[in-house]
């Protein structure tokens, strides 16, 4: 009895690992109100109908919007104040290891965003194979490929940033049976995964994406919000630049689809981020360089503005407390060097703090990107496709460095910035530094930074030293090495799963 308890609460322990593969559709039209949540003959329902469906699809879309901390937050934890862009801003012990370079698998932060992403994977899954059985027929083969595509997508998102982060990750789409006595042999290993190789989740990805761009909806300029095929070309553009799966014509060949749809720069940097006058709404949504964002419409309430700086619909609402993501001397700097006002001004915002943790309380920086909680988590834009183009012209077996350069000079236009210089077009390294530069100046505070040094094997090199030339930034605890490319597993869920592995140098 001692055993079947033990497995039951590891049944909801691993919860979280439930998750779901694609079955042959086979509506069951024998669902029965009495017996809630299953046909007459014990068959298990999980959407009774259209509307449930409708209702299971938009609680994905939710996660976006309401799951702020792994979707936005702790994302933005990683790629800035992991990075050079920022220090960690509180003094909090969960958050200045990421600026100290001092990350534990006991980490709390690692350890949630190891579970949500777990969760979103799983929720994902729930759709992809139960929207096949539909209890009462009512959801017809086409609407089925469209809810699958959708599902597909969000998975891809989740599975993209999760395997970026950790490495080699569980990946997970199959659905593990409810534990029993009967059969708890059987089915406890599958609340034990093994990790999948970098390259195997990166293959799933690839998967999902092509599978979804068959069937996901087209998009719309008026709604940036959906999951829609420029979505998931967007998606196959950043994950074929990736090192275990790279295929630099293929980057091209889905950035140029995206130019195909119509996606294109702003006129105005400014407007992808600006509010109006009045600070009672953005001044534009859905801007034609948006490919997918979380909207917030004025009073839907944006927390995540409150953890970076002031609300400037709400002034005072929670700014109290040091904020994260503080913008680094380093990053300022380069601004500076480089004349870009347009691009820091929009940034980088100077308050009058109650604290002192990094700058002097009375001229203090903030990120500045959302600045209320009206304003757009901006997810995927073209811009940072368009110079994710520019990298695979410049690191393609035969670079094509004018085509790089030309449009690293249509981003710098934009901001009214010079050319590149012909001297730094004439040689692939230094292309690659100035496009490596572009990306930290145009894309600061989007959550790219660390993933930009990680894929281009820069995390050495910049990182331990800039310790020595920013002077506000807090000691460094180990230097980057080989091993830092990926954060620790969390260690309960090692102590949890025997089957996983800690990756090296944690």
């Amino acid at each position: 009895m001692k055993i079947i308890y033990r497995y039951l609460l590891i049944l909801l322990v691993f919860s979280t690992l439930l998750s779901a593969c694609s079955l042959v559709r086979d509506p069951l039209d024998s669902y029965s109100d009495i017996t809630e949540g299953e046909t007459v003959t014990g068959e298990k329902v999980v959407f009774k109908d259209k509307a449930a469906v409708d209702n299971f699809l938009a609680s994905l879309y939710n996660q976006m919007r309401d799951r702020q901390e792994h979707w936005y937050v702790d994302l933005l934890l990683i790629a800035e104040s992991h990075a050079d862009n920022a220090y960690a801003g509180t003094t909090g012990a969960q958050v200045v290891p990421f600026e100290s370079n001092a990350i534990e698998g006991s980490n709390s932060v690692v350890e949630r965003d190891w579970d949500r992403y777990l969760e979103d994977i799983a929720r994902a899954n729930r759709l992809i194979i139960h929207v096949d059985s539909v209890a009462d027929r009512s959801v017809n083969d086409a609407e089925i490929k469209l809810y699958k595509a959708q599902a597909k997508i969000f998975r891809a998102l989740a599975m993209f940033d999760m395997v970026r982060i950790f490495g080699s990750i569980p990946v997970i789409t199959t659905q593990a049976a409810d534990i029993t006595a009967e059969n708890i042999e059987e089915v406890y290993p599958q609340y034990f995964p093994f990790q999948s190789t970098e390259e195997e989740a990166y293959r799933q990805i690839e998967k999902d994406l092509v599978e979804a761009l068959a069937d996901a909806p087209n998009g719309s300029g008026t709604d940036k919000t959906r999951f829609t095929k420029s979505v998931a070309k967007a998606m196959l553009a950043k994950i074929y630049a990736e090192k275990p799966i790279r295929d630099y014509a293929k980057v091209i060949q889905y950035v140029d689809a995206l130019t195909a749809d119509g996606f294109e720069l702003n006129t105005n940097y400014a407007d992808i981020y600006a509010m109006n006058a009045g600070n009672t709404d953005l001044v534009q949504r859905n801007t034609r360089e948006s490919i997918l964002e979380a909207q917030f419409m004025p009073g839907a309430g944006n927390w995540a503005t409150w953890m970076f700086g002031r609300d400037l619909s709400n002034y005072e609402n929670s700014f109290t407390w040091a904020k994260w993501i503080t913008p680094s001397r380093d990053l300022i700097q380069t601004y500076q060097n480089e004349g870009d006002k347009i691009r820091m001004d929009q940034s980088i915002v100077y308050y009058v703090a109650k604290w002192s943790n990094y700058y002097p309380a009375s001229h203090y920086p903030f990120m500045f990107k959302l600045r209320s909680s009206m304003s757009s988590m901006v997810k995927l834009r073209y811009a940072d496709l368009l110079l994710l183009k520019a990298e695979a012209l410049i690191m393609q077996s035969s670079p094509n460095l004018s085509a790089a350069a030309d449009i690293i000079d249509r981003v710098r236009e934009r901001v009214k910035l010079p050319k590149l210089d012909n001297s730094i077009r004439a040689g692939k390294d230094r292309m690659l530094d100035a496009l490596l530069k572009e990306r930290r100046l145009e894309l600061a505070f989007e959550g790219q930074r660390w993933f930009d040094l990680v894929r281009l094997d820069r995390v050495e090199a910049v990182m331990n030293a800039v310790y020595a030339k920013d002077s506000g930034r807090k000691s460094q605890v180990y230097p980057f090495n080989q091993y830092s490319y990926r954060l620790p597993i969390p260690q309960a869920k090692i102590d949890q799963n025997p089957n996983l592995v800690q990756n090296l140098g944690y």
